[in-house]
């Protein structure tokens, strides 16, 4: 390895300057072999958030995290393989019906995700409130269950992309979240370390997104399928909005439980919508559907006929949960206690701050300020009052799920200003705001 001087990198960064790949890739091994400590990787990604990287460092940022460890090589399964990711929301739960329904329909799915950053919930953390669910699946394991299940989720193993599971949890406690490089080469590393055929990404867009205007969700979009071409992968990215949470559940087992209402056909509208809409996506990519309206139709089957709940089922019961959970969610984690929200004055909800929302469950347990924290998955919040409904003075905006006093008070602090009422309607926002192909 070269000996380079990391105080001397930081410094060059933080002035704008430019990394060779041999730099980068010096810095990712440093970190990943804990020879660079975190303060020192802490301040040159603080570095990157100021200045950016430009595509030369980018790519080579990507590739060093990407080959940090082991690549999957799924060859040997057989069928499209195509994946979906989100660039993080609150309340999106969306992998979790999604992933099952699309390996219904004949795609295989090597679903890596990643546990909570900032105020957004992690996919990860949720599948882990199922009792018993591992999200730990050993490399050698993971194509011999995405061969007989058509699905895995999991997480980053020891040995896949350490580097990016090393930086993803520094970013989430140092404020370095928001940042389009950080941002495209975590995704992209750990999606193109599964050997993919192709990739969906939904990139949010609004108060509870990283990306909180249009122009910059689409030059992430932008970014992250450029990456996926140099890799010889397609790449479909739509925008979504995420200036309110999505669906009615802030948490992790409640999001589980809102995410098999999803798949039993009962989920919440604009849950259903992204879930069907992604889903699609990732048939067409996947050349098991001829058009939209041929691959909308066997979605909506899979619900229908329960083909989408049994992939889910058997996946709980291969990686270690209790798949009963999804007959019963009553086994699921419960809190034990519950405050209710009220409105002080009638009028239309004109906002409900996704941002505000997601730090409040984050103090509330659901999520983590610290990279050490532990998640609560019994606590959450249940959103009663969302934009364009009309409300009353004394009406329920949301039901918060407690266990800890301390952390109830902290939450109900966050929550105070997240909801605005007027006397008139807001303007409709729609949920699809663009694409990049």
């Amino acid at each position: 390895m070269n000996d380079f001087s990391m105080p001397e990198l930081i410094g060059r960064k933080r002035d704008g300057g430019t990394l060779t790949p041999a730099e980068l890739r010096w810095i990712v091994e440093g970190y990943t072999t804990d020879t660079i400590p975190d303060y020192q990787m802490a301040a040159f990604l603080m570095a990157v958030v100021c200045r950016g990287m430009d595509d030369d460092e980018l790519a080579a940022w990507t590739e060093a995290m990407l080959h940090s460890g082991t690549v999957l090589d799924l060859r040997a399964v057989a069928g499209p393989k195509v994946d979906k990711h989100s660039t993080g929301g609150v309340g999106d739960k969306i992998s979790i019906p999604l992933a099952p329904l699309v390996a219904a329909c004949g795609v295989r799915v090597p679903m890596m995700s990643g546990r909570g950053l900032g105020h957004t919930g992690g996919t990860l953390d949720k599948l882990e409130s199922i009792p018993g669910f591992s999200t730990e699946v050993a490399p050698e394991d993971f194509a011999d269950q995405l061969a007989d299940l058509g699905l895995v989720l999991a997480g980053q193993s020891e040995e896949l992309v350490p580097a990016d599971r090393k930086i993803y949890a520094l970013r989430d406690a140092t404020g370095t979240v928001p940042s389009i490089p950080l941002i495209a080469s975590s995704i992209m590393s750990k999606k193109l370390a599964e050997d993919l055929d192709g990739l969906v990404l939904d990139v949010k867009v609004g108060s509870g997104a990283f990306m909180k205007d249009l122009e910059d969700a689409r030059r992430l979009a932008e970014t992250m399928a450029g990456i996926g071409r140099r890799h010889g992968t397609e790449v479909v990215a739509l925008l979504t909005d995420m200036d309110q949470p999505l669906g009615r559940e802030v948490g992790n087992a409640n999001e589980i439980r809102e995410s098999l209402d999803v798949l039993r056909g009962v989920g919440p509208p604009d849950v259903t919508a992204l879930v069907l809409r992604l889903a699609e996506e990732m048939l067409l990519l996947g050349g098991v559907a001829a058009d939209r309206d041929a691959a909308r139709k066997r979605l909506e089957l899979a619900i229908e006929d329960g083909t989408g709940l049994e992939v889910l089922r058997r996946v709980i019961a291969r990686q270690g949960g209790n798949p009963d959970v999804v007959d019963d969610p009553a086994l699921l984690p419960t809190a034990d206690r519950f405050h209710v929200v009220r409105a002080e004055e009638s009028g239309y909800v004109t906002a409900c701050d996704a941002e505000r929302v997601g730090w409040a469950a984050v103090r509330l347990g659901a999520g983590r300020a610290r990279k050490e924290d532990e998640i609560d998955p019994a606590v959450g919040i249940t959103i009663e009052a969302k934009r364009g409904d009309r409300i009353a003075a004394g009406d329920p905006l949301a039901v918060v799920a407690w266990n800890d006093p301390t952390r109830r008070d902290a939450c109900l602090e966050m929550l105070a200003g997240a909801w605005r009422i007027s006397a008139t309607p807001p303007e409709p926002r729609p949920l699809f705001l663009g694409e990049v192909r």
